[in-house]
Formats: C-alpha cells, sequence, structure tokens
C-alpha cells in the first residue's frame, strides 16, 4: 500500500485535467519572479493543476523587478526560492551559506547573427561588432572567450568590437544592423530566430567543447540549507512538483493556455519558437551526472574567470545540489 507521501508524489506526476479539490497544506512556498521569466510559466501551471496542494504546499509568487532584486529578496531571507545559477549559488555556499541548487533548465544563450551572415565561427567574430548581454562577467561570454583563445582561434576581449548591454537593446541592435553579432539569453534567441536570425554558437556547444557530456543545467532553484533542515517536505513537495508541471507542458498542449499570456509572443512564430527552447532544456539526467558535467565547467570558469566571477571556490562546493528525489 503507498504511503501518503508515495500518494503525493503520484499524484504530482500524473497530467491531471483540472483543479484538485484543495486540500490543508501546511507550509507556503515563496517564490520570486521576473517580468516574462520562465519561473512564472511554471507557477501558472503548478496554480492551474493544483500541484501545490497536491503535494503538501501553498506556492506563493512574488514580483521581482529583476535579477538583482531577486538576489537581494532572496539572501535577505524575504523569498524561499529564486531561479539562479549555479556559479553563484556554488559561490555563497563556499562563503559559508547552506544554499542548495536544485536543477531547472539546461537551456542557455548563443551567438546570434542574421541569416545572410558571412560570419561562420568564432575566428570570424574578429573585428566584428560583437553584442554581450550580461555584462563582462557573464558566465556564457566567460566561456565563449576561453574557447575561443584555447583553441588558438581568437581572442575575442581585444579582437572584437564589443558592447555589452541589456539584452532587449542588444537585440534590437542586431535587427537593425547596428551589430553583426550578439551573445544573447535564450528567450531572445528564441524570438529572433522567430524572425530568421541563425545561432553561430551556443552556451551548450561550448560547454562540450570543455569537457561536458551532455547538456548542462546551469540554472537552477536556489534554497537555503536551513529551509531544507526545517521544512524538508515542502521543498520537496516543491521539487515534485516543478518536475510534474514540466512533464504537463511536455505532454499536454492545452497546459499552455495558462502560460501564453504570461510569454509575450506577439505572433505563433514567436509562442512556438518560446515554447520549443523552454521543453529542450527540461533536465533529464540524474544529480550525479549534473554534477560530474557541473565541475567540468566550474573547473573551466576557476580558470578563465578567476575570484571576481567565482569567489575564492576552486571546485563545486560539497552537497551543492538538492536531489528532487530526496537524496539532498
Amino acid at each position: 500500500m503507498l504511503s501518503r507521501r508515495g500518494l503525493l508524489a503520484t499524484a504530482a506526476l500524473w497530467p491531471l485535467p483540472a483543479i484538485l479539490p484543495a486540500r490543508a497544506a501546511s507550509e507556503t512556498i515563496k517564490l520570486g519572479v521576473l517580468p516574462f521569466g520562465t519561473a512564472a510559466w511554471e507557477a501558472a501551471v503548478i496554480k492551474a493543476r493544483g500541484l501545490d496542494t497536491a503535494n503538501g504546499f501553498t506556492l506563493e509568487t512574488v514580483k521581482l523587478a529583476g535579477n538583482d532584486a531577486a538576489r537581494i529578496a532572496f539572501q535577505g531571507r524575504q523569498l524561499d526560492t529564486i531561479i539562479g545559477d549555479l556559479i553563484w549559488a556554488a559561490r555563497l555556499r563556499s562563503e559559508g551559506r547552506g544554499v542548495k541548487f536544485l536543477p531547472y533548465s539546461t537551456t542557455e544563450g548563443a551567438v546570434m547573427v542574421p541569416a545572410d551572415s558571412p560570419i561562420r565561427g568564432l575566428k570570424d567574430l574578429s573585428g566584428k561588432r560583437l553584442g554581450v548581454a550580461g555584462g563582462a562577467l557573464d558566465k556564457s561570454w566567460v566561456l565563449l572567450k576561453a574557447q575561443g583563445r584555447e583553441t588558438g582561434d581568437i581572442d575575442l576581449e581585444n579582437t572584437a568590437k564589443l558592447a555589452f548591454g541589456a539584452p532587449p537593446l542588444l537585440a534590437q541592435k542586431l535587427e537593425t544592423g547596428e551589430l553583426d553579432a550578439a551573445l544573447l539569453y535564450w528567450q531572445y534567441c528564441a524570438r529572433l530566430e522567430a524572425k530568421g536570425f541563425k545561432r553561430l554558437i551556443s552556451a551548450d556547444d561550448v560547454m562540450r567543447a570543455f569537457g561536458a557530456k551532455g547538456a548542462v543545467s546551469l540554472i537552477g532553484y536556489l534554497f537555503e540549507g536551513e529551509t531544507v533542515a526545517q521544512r524538508p517536505d515542502a521543498v520537496q513537495g516543491f521539487a515534485r512538483a516543478s518536475r510534474a508541471a514540466k512533464d504537463i507542458l511536455a505532454s499536454d498542449p492545452e497546459a499552455w493556455n495558462a502560460v501564453r499570456p504570461l510569454m509575450a509572443a506577439e505572433d505563433d512564430a514567436t509562442f512556438e519558437a518560446l515554447k520549443r527552447q523552454f521543453l529542450a532544456g527540461i533536465p533529464r539526467r540524474t544529480i550525479e551526472v549534473e554534477r560530474v558535467d557541473g565541475e567540468h565547467i566550474f573547473a573551466t570558469l576557476v580558470r578563465t574567470g578567476g575570484e571576481q566571477l567565482v569567489g575564492t571556490a576552486k571546485a563545486l562546493p560539497p552537497n551543492l545540489y538538492l536531489d528532487a528525489a530526496g537524496n539532498g
């Protein structure tokens, strides 16, 4: 006979056709979401399908203005979880905070170019106007620079004409021809693909060049260690609900009805591109395999990004990953 926990897990994994009857949920999980951020997409499905109450918690979303606001709220214990990157999580943990990382997505950005661009590879970016989203310490930019240097093709930092800026501005400048190429976050890559632009090289390509055996989850849900220790059932319930929401989005086209209003997709082509990239990024690997690849990438970032990027950590801290199966 299934235990209560087993029944909840089964309920979470089944594609539910409608909102479940309300159950008493003793814990609230506060999730910080950004404007047009995909965490809001997943949260919408969790609420629409009753996956929070089915898993013994109540999900509350808190709208935030941007990544800086999210980090401040998380560090101030005003939120239970946010989407953050593996590098920042490792840095916090190496500084003494018991942060845990639950893989969320393997989808990363790419260098985008116009469909008719003569640029065919990294070395062709020499002398070209290259936009970079996220700043000089963005992990994708650090990895791209490292690949250019270590393959001997190009020193992008010194040979390309760099323009750092906000992703929407850089995407616009690429469209108007003011940039020859742009390294952008995946949502902006998907929007440009819907307009006929193409990927020159993806962050996933770069990570595989540095030893990753598969698609790596560099972004995930972050939880404080205290939260995991004090409210393990709620945290594991959230992990199951997150997994179930992804499975529903992958298998039930109707589930996207709750998500599309949040996507700012102005046409069907943009909607389909965003949907396709989101689904392609669903993590499918075990925590053990994730960690092995994560260590390869982190070692590269330590070597090429230095203390400014990773802090004092020389390797991924132990016990960083949260296992949705309840083992971490």
